[in-house]
């Protein structure tokens, strides 16, 4: 599963209404996750029946197999590559496969002092596929319990990642589509190359003006500090303080914030300040939406 256009598009839609648009990422992080530690649990019984006979570790033996790719092996022993690469400054596959192999031994050790010093901790998984089960001991339930969540804080930290990257631009041109803005007056193309690691720029006949957007929690002061700190001309937000309201009035950034009433209306003027043509809406924003994207996710 991926974050598809639908959930972009649902993402969006309730931004544009005033809702919260998490429950569509954590929707999405549920099915991958719930899907996974299947697919996870499967593997467990299988490798855990072909050496039930010896005596190594048959979790290691199988788990951090190298002909395994270098991200299995890394949430197998109970890292990721992201920290892996912050630990060694890269991502290498040899380098990721050592320094999982160390995690997991130091990991291994860790479990099984504490099940040592814990005498009265008694802890058995079993899992039952296709009429077969297997029966994890305390120290394999707490190592396979790990690894799934490891996965599943990696699986969270991409998606809400992926889905604030990919609504952005899909947001803010929804925004010009709903006003009927003109797309020469949007139209990112026209933005020089050296400007466009920005989210979005609207753009009049002389000038281009950089609109951030941020999809984040009220309260977040650091993050609205950023924005302001790289001169932004719009501030786009889901929620924001009323501290990040004084601070963009005080820089003279206009700021939109969509979890407010009718929120998504404030856009009107901002494009009547930057001399921006656009069309007054006062229809029905759901049946608006439905057009939009038709025509933007073609």
């Amino acid at each position: 599963m991926t974050l598809t256009d639908q959930v972009i598009k649902n993402i969006i839609r309730k931004l544009i209404s005033g809702k919260d648009y998490r429950i569509e990422v954590v929707t999405l992080i549920n099915a991958e996750f719930l899907q996974y530690a299947i697919d996870f649990f499967k593997k467990v019984v299988d490798a855990k029946l072909k050496n039930e006979d010896i005596t190594v570790d048959w979790y290691k033996k199988e788990f951090l197999n190298p002909n395994l790719s270098s991200n299995e092996i890394a949430i197998n022993s109970g890292l990721n590559k992201k920290t892996i690469t912050n630990m060694y400054n890269t991502a290498r596959r040899e380098i990721v496969i050592e320094a999982s192999n160390e995690h997991y031994d130091s990991l291994y050790n860790a479990i099984k002092e504490l099940t040592e010093s814990e005498h009265e901790l008694d802890l058995k998984l079993t899992i039952k596929f296709r009429g077969v089960s297997v029966d994890l001991n305390v120290s394999e339930s707490l190592i396979v319990i790990n690894t799934l969540a490891v996965k599943r804080a990696e699986l969270r930290g991409g998606f809400w990642s992926t889905a604030g990257k990919r609504a952005e631009k899909y947001l803010m041109t929804t925004l010009c589509k709903i006003f009927e803005v003109p797309p020469i007056h949007f139209d990112q193309s026209r933005v020089p190359e050296s400007m466009r690691e920005v989210d979005f720029y609207l753009i009049n006949d002389t000038k281009f003006y950089r609109c951030e957007v941020k999809l984040m929690g009220k309260g977040n002061p650091e993050s609205a500090d950023a924005i302001f700190a790289r001169e932004s001309s719009v501030f786009v937000a889901d929620k924001l303080s009323d501290l990040n309201k004084q601070q963009a009035q005080k820089l003279n950034v206009e700021w939109i914030e969509l979890r407010s009433q009718d929120g998504y209306k404030r856009f009107a003027s901002v494009l009547q300040k930057f001399n921006i043509p656009y069309t007054v809406f006062n229809g029905n924003v759901d049946e608006k939406l439905n057009s939009i994207f038709e025509e933007i996710f073609k």
